[in-house]
């Protein structure tokens, strides 16, 4: 697969105030684009070593992710990317359509058609994606599908919400990379795009029933009996490519 959207990534060396949630981030983003597959170890060292920061620091990180259930800790073994079970995918997606739909709720309230700005981001948005999908981009384009949705949230005014979608997108990204067919296309852009003209034009509902619609598709191109396993070298995830 050719990739020419994705920027050269590099070795996040955030020290200070903000360095720890860079690093959440970085690694929440490895995630969502699957160079960190479930049950990858995560050996504080080599994060410590990628990130040049400290173990101790990294302990951090990894308990929040764990908070987060994004990342399990295991006694005498370490930290690992979440692995989920069939049932924790369900339970995921069940619970992203109850946010998401609070989200589109608060966003149908919206005056229509969407304000300028609003509308203007999303459309930006939308062309990244379907410029992702058009290059063969599949990592980019699994990013900024999840990105998609949480601009929705933010958009929504609501930060609790935001916030919940936040950790269940990571959730959700680990279950699509656990159970996903290889044949399947987890979040299309053209659905995106249906979605995003019903809400700027309506009737009221429609959104709704695109976005209840849209997550069910994601989740029926689960197969529930797969399993992702496999060594991952951490160094090569997070510093830049040659």
């Amino acid at each position: 697969m050719k990739t020419v959207l994705s920027a050269p990534r590099r070795a996040v060396r955030g020290r200070g105030e903000g360095a720890e949630a860079r690093i959440v981030r970085s690694i929440g983003e490895a995630i969502a684009d699957r160079r960190l597959p479930p049950g990858t170890k995560l050996a504080e060292e080599s994060l410590a070593e990628v990130f040049g920061v400290s173990r101790e620091r990294v302990r951090k990180v990894l308990l929040l992710l764990a908070q987060r259930r994004v990342v399990t800790l295991i006694p005498n073994r370490g930290a690992f990317v979440a692995k989920p079970t069939a049932r924790e995918a369900r339970e995921v997606f069940e619970a992203r359509r109850v946010i998401e739909r609070a989200v589109v709720e608060a966003l149908e309230r919206n005056p229509r058609p969407l304000p300028d700005e609003m509308s203007a981001k999303l459309r930006a948005h939308l062309a990244r994606e379907e410029e992702a999908d058009r290059a063969g981009d599949r990592m980019a384009l699994i990013r900024l599908s999840g990105q998609f949705h949480q601009l929705l949230a933010d958009f929504a005014g609501n930060a609790t919400l935001a916030g919940i979608l936040a950790d269940l997108i990571d959730r959700s990204s680990l279950a699509i990379a656990a159970f996903e067919r290889r044949s399947s296309h987890s979040c299309s852009a053209t659905e995106h795009r249906r979605f995003v003209e019903a809400l700027e034009a309506g009737p009221p509902g429609v959104a709704m029933r695109l976005m209840m619609e849209h997550l069910d598709e994601v989740e029926r191109q689960l197969d529930l009996d797969a399993r992702s396993d496999g060594a991952v070298d951490l160094k090569s995830v997070f510093t830049e490519r040659p």
